[in-house]
């Protein structure tokens, strides 16, 4: 089968890396594929290259120009199938379907943004998912949000496939380093991922925990980000440097969980977090806030603690949990992650998943 995955690039995005996944497992099973994106940013180009796995970028500036040149292109490749990510992914890719197709086509819905709701263009593109086979989000917040908009569309189309991660083999639990716990964030420099509440949260701990918590956050940092310079400046007025460290994205990140004793988001809404899977896989427990499904799998004090993004209040109580909990403590609630990754998002499963779906519509 020849399946095209659409998306807006390839840049260091949770989707974008989802979707290069996928790509790969969808080839390691024998099928033809290739990418087509819109913007020439290539943080995980390597990885496909290294596949022998193809990617054409149509750039082009005028929205309307760039619908007609994406929907040429995908025609011209006459895939059996298309998978796209992403609200203005999906959008062409089902208008390049319109008025027939002899594609399946499956768009994957990957924010739980309730400003959906609110905003005419981004309820527009989902009314169009009328047109497609399926739709499919990565947490049941996500479908949710597609029901409020399309109150009567066929729940049949409606389908909830979990983000994909590679189960390691288990490893040994490190103990922490001169009693001081080390928490992990991989999320960008965006007001949604609540950097700010974080800072906050830690400005409130008492001095005895502070000295005892060390923060790396990871994510492109760009000189044009204005959110990042204002928390960055903020951590400096609050002298919070060796506490709450600000770093630049790394295709690394792994090494960076395997390195700490949690790993961390405090984000106000996601899909479903990819940094909750992987450290999930890698046996690490978490702080998270509570979003989307993040509740049905994450229960207090048995494979991590949860906050709420909008109470700094709570997230400072989570950190301090964190902080007084034991080795103990800590590898039981990484053993109950790993079981979990294992049977909600190992790789293999996922990618059997979206094939069922491209092949045969189930």
């Amino acid at each position: 089968m020849k399946i095209l995955c659409f998306i807006d690039s390839l840049g260091s995005g949770g989707a974008q890396r989802q979707m290069v996944e996928l790509g790969k497992g969808f080839k390691e099973k024998g099928h033809e594929v290739l990418f087509l994106t819109y913007h020439e940013i290539n943080f995980f180009k390597h990885e496909l290259d290294a596949v022998h796995i193809p990617v054409k970028t149509v750039v082009e500036p005028n929205y309307l120009k760039r619908i007609f040149k994406i929907r040429k292109a995908i025609r011209k490749e006459k895939p059996d199938a298309v998978l796209s990510f992403l609200e203005g992914a999906n959008f062409m890719a089902t208008l390049a379907g319109f008025p027939s197709r002899k594609w399946k086509l499956v768009v994957g819905e990957r924010s739980a943004n309730p400003e959906i709701l609110n905003n005419r263009k981004l309820k527009f593109y989902r009314k169009a998912h009328f047109l497609v086979d399926y739709i499919v989000g990565n947490s049941h917040k996500n479908i949710e949000l597609v029901k409020k908009i399309i109150p009567n569309i066929n729940n049949n189309k409606l389908k909830v496939i979990y983000n994909s991660v590679e189960i390691p083999r288990k490893t040994n639990y490190k103990i922490a380093e001169n009693n001081v716990t080390k928490i992990v964030v991989a999320a960008s420099y965006r007001a949604v991922k609540n950097l700010d509440g974080l800072i906050q949260a830690v400005q409130l701990l008492p001095e005895e925990h502070l000295n005892k918590l060390n923060i790396h956050w990871f994510g492109n940092i760009s000189m044009d980000n204005t959110y990042f310079q204002k928390q960055q400046d903020k951590i400096n007025q609050l002298n919070l440097n060796e506490v709450l460290i600000l770093n630049d994205k790394t295709n690394k990140i792994e090494e960076k969980y395997e390195a700490a004793d949690f790993v961390g988001l405090f984000s106000h809404f996601e899909g479903f977090p990819n940094t909750i899977c992987e450290a999930m896989a890698l046996s690490k427990p978490v702080i998270v806030t509570k979003i989307s499904d993040v509740p049905l799998f994450v229960k207090e004090n048995e494979n991590g603690f949860l906050c709420e993004s909008d109470n700094p209040d709570s997230i400072k109580n989570a950190l301090i949990q964190g902080v007084n909990s034991s080795n103990k403590q800590r590898k039981r609630m990484g053993d109950n992650n790993y079981k979990i990754a294992i049977k909600e998002f190992s790789k293999e499963m996922i990618v059997s998943q979206y094939l069922n779906l491209l092949e045969n519509g189930q």
